[in-house]
């Protein structure tokens, strides 16, 4: 029996393809259907499960979870080098990888040092590569093996002596040539261990002081008569796989006109392209036009060539059809909900890439509704990736705080993490890109103080360091909501960030503990954070931190100070107010006093009107005469406060 499959093609028609089934006798209207192939093959059921090498280790892997108090993982077998701020992960990782891209030069350098091999399952990339030539002779396997490890000048080098002895080198061996020649676009790639030339002259530009612009870089260009050119005019037959790898070649090293008139040629000659040929002319399609019409024309008329040619439309044609829309102005938004259509009428599911495409086309038309549909369309699933722009979008300004847990939560599902890269940009993902910045910054604006401590406790440290200023919104939302007793442990964080050297959140800080009375549990927590905010002020320039004494920050630790009752630690501070040159506020000596009848302590009170008095305070003779109210002074001490009262006069 057989069954009709019928297909919507991209324009449009159907057409259809029969699919032969093997007759199953009584047992035929039992559904098959995952099971239906091209061929008329039996089915085989496999007797037994057959497990992965790594299935008990995946296993494994799942059990363990995130440690939220610890750093990331890939500074753990060295705690001493744990980073603390941005600029020191950055730092490490990238030496790190260095010491990483280092190892790999040593292995690969000297591969008859490394060849025992102790892993069970067998790690290919943690042994030596093969890179040393085994054939010397001319032949086509020499070839071949150039090829194979991607010597792209020395596989040109023995195609041409292949040539110049009379050896026909075949077809296949030709087109593989092709394919790596148009590949590294005629020259050797560079090895992992290498710097790219254009990152050396980059560099040298950046010693030389001069601007750093992207026409600077020193780009691979598609030459004229280059060696890519030139065996394909000395191939006997040139097939579509051929006229592909040169397509394709020049698309990709910016001869997009070129690659049409070869698109052309081809065409001149019979041959019909494959979908690797049309998607990468899809993508110079918006290089060759001007407006933004004949871009969109052309693309039709390649999709329309598709059709005829009876050639399926994948992913990637979809993904470049986008990418190209993004150049089309106001023609865009209408053709891009079209495309994702077809898709969908086709049964090929979006990725990543389509609907960051499809954002990047509404956001410049300034339309951001379109993210919470994006968003709905996403939730749940799990990506992979099929496409080289696929990847985690990056944050777009909304102030949507219901966008930023969504676009955060499609991060757990499955291993959608893996999207965002290796181990480096999964962790730069967190800690620099402008997307947890944004986000950490609406949780402090508009959730209560529990959501943010509850994210701030899954984020920091293991994968979110916040800036000065994150420190600072998170402090403005602990005042909010009136959970001022958390200020403590916030400090010994920003001080384990490496934050607690930047005078205004150090001062943020200060004023907040010292505005209010708390209890005396919460004030002698605070004075406990003030002494050691103290200590830091008192290292001095020689140490690490560059904290200057202010008069604001010293009356803020002195008024904290003296409502957690440390009287002696408290006139330690308004003694270095003289010290410091810096003056003493009259609300601070207005608490002073008032501490001080309430210990009744009369000889505090006339240091008290003394120091005053050394700083010319307006309020001095004020001051005195509430201390000869409230007290019991003898005689002595009223003429020496008398003495004080006219001098602080005659001085005014």
């Amino acid at each position: 029996m057989r069954y009709e499959v019928t297909i919507l093609q991209h324009v449009g028609h159907s057409s259809s393809w029969t699919v032969p089934l093997r007759d199953r006798g009584e047992k035929k209207n039992r559904s098959f259907s995952k099971y239906i192939t091209e061929s008329a093959e039996a089915i085989v059921i496999p007797k037994k499960k057959t497990w992965s090498k790594w299935a008990v280790l995946q296993a494994l892997a799942s059990t363990v979870n995130r440690d939220p108090t610890a750093p990331h993982y890939m500074f753990q077998d060295d705690p001493y080098l744990t980073p603390r701020t941005s600029p020191e992960f950055k730092l490490y990782s990238l030496s790190q990888e260095s010491g990483r891209m280092a190892a790999n030069h040593i292995v690969n350098k000297n591969p008859k040092f490394f060849q025992k091999d102790f892993a069970e399952p067998h790690i290919p990339c943690l042994m030596p590569e093969t890179m040393e030539l085994c054939i010397e002779e001319v032949s086509e396997a020499a070839l071949l093996e150039r090829i194979m490890l991607r010597k792209v000048k020395a596989a040109v080098d023995m195609y041409d002596q292949l040539l110049q002895t009379g050896t026909t080198v075949s077809p296949d061996a030709s087109n593989d040539l092709l394919d790596l020649i148009c590949l590294y676009g005629d020259r050797d790639p560079v090895q992992d261990d290498k710097p790219e030339a254009e990152d050396v002259q980059e560099e040298g530009r950046r010693r030389k002081g001069r601007l750093r612009r992207a026409s600077d870089l020193v780009r691979i260009v598609w030459r004229e008569n280059n060696n890519a050119e030139r065996i394909f005019n000395l191939l006997p037959e040139r097939d579509t796989r051929a006229y592909s790898a040169l397509i394709r070649g020049m698309v990709k090293y910016g001869a997009h006109v070129k690659a049409f008139n070869t698109y052309t040629d081809m065409l001149n000659n019979r041959l019909t392209a494959d979908v690797h040929t049309f998607n990468a002319l899809i993508s110079a399609a918006p290089e060759v036009r001007e407006r933004y019409t004949e871009k969109w024309d052309l693309i039709v008329d390649l999709l329309n060539q598709m059709n005829e040619q009876k050639v399926k439309p994948n992913l990637l044609t979809f993904n470049a059809l986008l990418k190209g829309l993004r150049r089309c102005g106001s023609l865009a938004r209408a053709q891009s909900l079209h495309t994702l259509s077809e898709m969908k009428a086709m049964g090929i599911a979006p990725s990543l890439a389509s609907f960051d495409h499809v954002l990047g086309i509404f956001y410049k038309a300034g339309q951001t509704d379109i993210l919470q549909e994006v968003m709905t369309e996403v939730a749940g699933r799990t990506f992979v990736a099929q496409d080289p722009d696929d990847g985690m979008p990056v944050c777009l300004d909304t102030k949507d705080i219901e966008a930023a847990y969504k676009v955060h939560d499609l991060l757990s599902v499955g291993e959608n993490w893996r999207m965002l890269g290796d181990s480096f940009q999964q962790s730069i993902y967190y800690i620099s890109s402008p997307y947890f910045w944004l986000m950490f910054n609406l949780l402090c604006m508009m959730e209560h103080i529990d959501v943010v401590l509850k994210w701030y406790k899954e984020l920091i440290p293991s994968l979110y360091y916040p800036n000065p200023q994150g420190m600072r919104d998170l402090l403005q939302a602990l005042d909010t909501d009136n959970r001022l007793d958390m200020i403590p442990q916030i400090w010994k964080d920003i001080r384990r960030m490496g934050h607690d050297n930047k005078s205004d959140l150090v001062d943020e800080l200060l004023s907040l503990m010292a505005r209010d009375k708390h209890s005396p549990e919460i004030q002698e927590s605070f004075a406990v954070c003030a002494l050691d905010v103290k200590s830091l002020y008192e290292q001095g320039q020689g140490a690490r931190m560059a904290l200057e004494w202010t008069a604001t920050a010293m009356t803020n630790i002195t008024s904290v100070l003296l409502a957690a009752q440390k009287k002696q630690q408290a006139w330690d501070m308004l003694k270095l107010f003289k010290t410091k040159n810096r003056v003493p506020s009259e609300e601070l000596m207005e608490e002073f006093l008032a501490s001080i009848k309430s210990s009744n302590d009369p000889q505090h009170a006339m240091e008290l009107v003394q120091i005053s008095a050394s700083f010319c305070l307006p309020s001095t003779p004020k001051l005195a005469e509430r201390v000869l109210q409230a007290f019991e002074l003898s005689e002595e001490q009223k003429t020496i406060l008398s003495e004080l009262e006219v001098s602080t006069e005659v001085s005014e």
